[in-house]
Formats: structure tokens, sequence, C-alpha cells
């Protein structure tokens, strides 16, 4: 049972370290707002120079897909979408909070090179199920690991014992099971409580907290299986193979939960085209977002 009370009490200490843009707030606002228009949004995103020039290089990448140049950010609000937006803004807003956010556990576009891998992958598993949203698992993915950052600057000498112990480890001890040895709890709890307390919505919270435990999902369980799926392939796709022996086990539960039945044959199709994609998103969201850190 994780030790809720210290879990609260962690993600409240980097409460003034990490907090979400002004921009990524009103936007939320003025899409939740019935009353509000397309054009309220727009214009919100362009108080942001920074987010407005990311979002149309995002606009006019290959990730949309989109026939037509995209010049305006009335035009990018119009033809991408409020959703898409939001679910933009979110990420954006999420790495820059963590940009500044000192450790020296990691090296910082690893970390966000494999959650990127997460979340490209839940994207294309959402389009080839039908089952989930794709953008609502895309913002899912990128931040499923935030939890670890927390943990690496509030309580790093903890997380480096946690890391030595998967290192040291002779049967491939998970590193979510080694945080929860020392510490009594682990980064999927700690990120579910940090999604809580910026009151994002309950799906993120529930793919955060559980990606590494579905069975107990209870409202979002496709969504959360998704994404436990994804963070295994993306472990493929970092290292290059396709083997699943390489890397961590999914959970046979999520399998069944999409009719795949652990059919391997979607592996070679969704790691390949993930591998394809990340050449352009690393540049967009990568390069853009959280500054790399020469830890390691």
């Amino acid at each position: 049972m994780a030790d809720n009370e210290n879990i609260v009490k962690l993600v409240r200490g980097v409460e003034g370290l990490v907090t979400l843009s002004h921009v990524f707030v009103r936007i939320n606002q003025l899409i939740d707002d019935p009353d509000s228009s397309m054009a309220d949004v727009a214009k919100a995103v362009s108080q942001d120079p920074s987010f407005t020039v990311r979002l149309l290089r995002v606009a006019n990448s290959s990730f949309y897909g989109l026939s037509s140049s995209i010049d305006t950010v009335d035009k990018a609000v119009s033809v991408i979408g409020t959703g898409r937006i939001r679910s933009l803004a979110l990420s954006m807003s999420v790495a820059s909070s963590f940009a500044g956010l000192p450790n020296d556990l990691v090296a910082m576009d690893n970390f966000w090179r494999h959650s990127l891998y997460c979340a490209v992958i839940a994207r294309i598993l959402a389009r080839k199920t039908g089952k989930c949203d794709p953008e609502a698992v895309f913002t899912a993915g990128l931040l499923h690991d935030i939890g670890e950052l927390v943990i690496f600057n509030r309580l790093p000498e903890q997380a480096k014992e946690a890391l030595l112990r998967v290192l040291d480890s002779v049967d491939d001890l998970p590193i979510f099971e080694a945080e929860r040895q020392v510490l009594g709890f682990d980064h999927a709890q700690v990120g579910a409580e940090l999604v809580r307390q910026w009151n994002l919505p309950p799906l993120l919270m529930e793919c955060i907290g559980h990606h590494h435990s579905i069975g107990e999902a209870l409202d979002y369980p496709h969504e959360v299986a998704l994404v436990h799926i994804a963070n295994i392939f993306a472990q493929m796709a970092e290292i290059d193979t396709l083997d699943p022996e390489d890397v961590s086990a999914i959970d046979l539960r999520a399998w069944v939960m999409f009719g795949m039945g652990a059919d391997l044959d979607i592996i070679e199709d969704v790691v390949r085209e993930a591998q394809e994609e990340i050449v352009e998103l690393e540049k967009l969201f990568i390069d853009n977002a959280p500054e790399k850190s020469a830890a390691n």
C-alpha cells in the first residue's frame, strides 16, 4: 500500500518549482467555456510567442499530415482543433515546467525521448484499435513517467538507490518495484498525485498512476492498457529490437483487452512507424522543450 501522505507532501514540495504555464491554463479555461470561440483560443495562444512558434511548427509537420500550409494561429486552431491545441499546450507546458528542475541522475533528452516514443506509439495504437482518443493517449504517454522527475529532484539519494537495485538485480527488477522497496511508493503514484494537484483530467491521472498496474484502473481501463503497451513498445523502439524478450513483459490483460491476444505481428508495424515519426518529432518537442542536461 502506497504511503499517500508522503506522496502528497513530496509533490507539494515542488509546487513552487514546477507550475503549468499561464497560456495553458488560459487555453484550458477557454476550451471548457461554452461561450468562448476559436478566436478567443487563438488570441490566448498568441499571447505566448514561444508557444505560437512551436504550435505552427507542429501544425506544419508531417505529424498531422495537413495538405495546406498553416501560417497563422487562427488557421492552426481552426484546422487542428481545440482538443489537439489543448493537448499540445499541456505537453509543452509540462515539458517547459521541468526544464530548469535540476537532477543528477538522468539525461533529460533521454527521458523525454522515451516519453515521446510512448506518446507516439500510444497515438498509433489508438488509431489502429479505434478504442481510444489518439490525442488523449498521446498526452498520457508523454507524461506517463513525469513522477520520476519529481523523485529525482526531491529524493535524489533514494532515487539513486532504487536505480542501483535495478542495475544490480539478477532477475530484471523493474524500476517501479525498486522504488516501492526504497520509498514505499513509485513514480507512477507520484505522477498521478502531481496531475491531481494540477487539476488535470481524470483520464490522465489514471493512465499515469496505473501504467504499471493496469488491473487497478477503474474508469479508463482501455486508455491505461494502451499506455502500458506503448511504454513497452517504446523500450523496443529505443533499443531497436522486435523481440519482446529484450524488454519488460506486457501484461497479458492489456493484449486481451484490445483483442490482440499477444499478437506479435503488430509489434514490427508499430515500432517501425514510431521510429520514422520520432525523427521529426524530436526536433519539434525535445529540442524546444526541456533544456538538455549533461547529467547521466
